[in-house]
């Protein structure tokens, strides 16, 4: 199987979705190695995450998100972080940020 998301059928992009919006985990390629995806507002998928990979509570996660507008849903959000999106979104931007989230249950 390519690990291109152009080589996925429609019907497996729409599968992958449905259980990320469920709770359930995705594996998923990346450029070197799989991931394992889950949606970061879902408390029962965050737990699957740490459980699957036996990873010790204190490890964060890293959640990939889309624009500003979404990172503010999951981090504390200043002054600082807003300038740096505003001059190096879209692009390669990474902040290590203390989590907070909107999740759901």
């Amino acid at each position: 199987m390519s690990n291109s998301i152009e080589s996925l059928s429609t019907e497996m992009l729409e599968s992958a979705l449905n259980r990320l919006r469920s709770g359930a985990l995705v594996a998923m390629p990346t450029e070197t190695v799989y991931g394992l995806a889950g949606d970061a507002s879902n408390d029962v998928a965050v737990a699957g995450i740490f459980a699957l990979k036996q990873r010790p509570q204190i490890n964060p996660l890293i959640v990939h998100v889309a624009d500003a507008a979404m990172a503010q849903r999951y981090v504390g959000w200043n002054e600082t972080a807003q300038h740096l999106s505003a001059a190096f979104w879209t692009g390669a931007l990474t902040s290590s940020e203390s989590g907070q989230s909107e999740r759901r249950g």
